[in-house]
């Protein structure tokens, strides 16, 4: 249980944007010696390989060819990105008394838990090259604090603990630095860091995100607390059911997709055509007809894998009756007949079949019918594909905030549920 926690904790500490999420998951599957495909020239696969390929940087497919390789089409599908910051162009807001960030504000986030916590930030930054369509690109994280956006005092607003509405565009401005007689500048810096002339800063991604690390805690050490549960926990267990696995018969594939978030409607999303072309790619360079990949998508299955919501101790209310994940007692399946989860019966029961086959615990979610929950990119791929296809995840809780909570047995289990995903053979 330690090297599970061990491991998730160090992927969480080294993915604080999407672009350090796909490069330290494809750091991973090198060192697990998969190769890297280039979008940019032709491809050799052998039989027995294993293979990644990166999407504009924040998105990361990997796949492993058995001896076999329709002997089953298995993919497995989470995403890299997470609600957060995002600093825009022209960051910095100078007043005589102090200097503001101007942020906005990425996906769904729980904006009253991000308050008075250190902040730090990271992404992409894109410095000008020799030519205008190759410019330099470099990811940083700068890792230390930095930010903070602080709240009114209780004195000055003594109706704080009736709940706190918070303006995105003027109450969620991180404080920069103390103004003096010469305006500072963000971009000054951020180039100063950069070791660079602030001329050759062209354009950046950067992700403002809390700093302090994930830790253990509970009596018995069984609970796990940390930034980005949402959604890394997927993406690290199915990083690891694909490294696990390998070698396996079939054709099995992960899919970390940026921009789930707010849609998924991206050119690295999962309504993207990525997945689907780089499946067209694989049977054509296998030398594999159209027919044959018509017939292998009929038969394949899609894992969604994103968390889900645990059983909270103090609302357990806002729980369907019959329908309470409760942390550590294994993933979550989780189904919505307007198909908000991708999933019908005969893929509920393939994975309650492979559940009991392999002795995981798993549970089961469906929401309230007066709590309408979320969704994720599963219906989203399962629609592009026309796949069968089931959602799953590990309940945790606070979703979408600064920081969540879960049952560290539950990321074991996960994992060894994509194992066992990619390594049954259908016989």
């Amino acid at each position: 249980m330690n090297e599970i926690a061990t491991g998730l904790l160090s992927f969480i500490h080294t993915s604080t944007s999407p672009f350090h999420t796909v490069r330290t998951g494809a750091a991973m599957l090198a060192a697990a010696g998969f190769c890297e495909l280039s979008l940019h020239e032709p491809w050799t696969l052998t039989r027995g390989g294993a293979y990644y390929i990166r999407f504009f940087d924040s998105t990361l497919l990997a796949f492993t060819l058995g001896d076999h390789p329709r002997d089953h089409l298995r993919i497995a599908a989470a995403h890299t990105d997470f609600p957060a910051l995002r600093i825009k162009p022209q960051a910095t807001l100078h007043t005589p008394d102090y200097d503001t960030l101007n942020v906005e504000i990425y996906g769904g986030l729980m904006r009253e838990s991000w308050l008075d916590r250190p902040l730090s930030f990271a992404g992409k930054v894109v410095l000008q090259g020799e030519q205008v369509f190759t410019p330099q690109v470099q990811l940083i994280d700068y890792k230390k604090p930095v930010f903070i956006i602080p709240r009114l005092a209780i004195h000055l607003n003594r109706k704080v603990n009736d709940g706190l509405p918070l303006n995105p565009q003027k109450d969620m401005l991180p404080l920069l630095s103390l103004s003096d007689e010469k305006p500072s500048s963000f971009t000054d810096f951020l180039a100063a860091y950069m070791q660079i002339e602030p001329s050759r800063l062209l354009a950046y991604d950067l992700t403002v995100y809390p700093c302090e690390e994930g830790c253990l805690l509970g009596m018995h050490q069984e609970l796990l607390s940390a930034p980005r549960l949402d959604n890394l926990t997927s993406a690290y267990a199915c990083l690891m059911g694909m490294i696990d696995s390998h070698p396996a018969d079939g054709l099995n594939m992960i899919a970390l997709f940026d921009n789930e978030e707010v849609g998924s409607r991206t050119k690295q999303g999962a309504a993207s055509q990525a997945l689907p072309r780089i499946l067209h790619s694989i049977y054509r360079t296998l030398q594999y007809t159209e027919e044959e990949y018509r017939c292998d998508m009929a038969d394949a299955f899609l894992l969604s894998v994103d968390v889900a919501h645990a059983l909270h101790p103090n609302i357990p209310e806002k729980c369907d009756p019959s329908h309470r994940p409760v942390m550590g007692n294994g993933p979550a399946l989780k189904t919505a007949c307007s198909q908000a989860y991708v999933g019908d019966a005969e893929a509920l029961g393939m994975i309650k079949g492979l559940c009991r086959k392999y002795q995981i615990p798993h549970q089961h979610f469906v929401n309230r019918n007066d709590v309408p929950g979320g969704s994720t990119l599963g219906s989203i791929l399962s629609a592009g594909l026309s796949v069968r296809g089931l959602d799953v995840g590990i309940p945790i809780l606070a979703m979408h905030s600064a920081r969540e909570t879960m049952g560290i047995a539950d990321q074991e289990r996960l994992q060894q549920l994509l194992t066992c995903y990619f390594q049954d053979r259908n016989q």
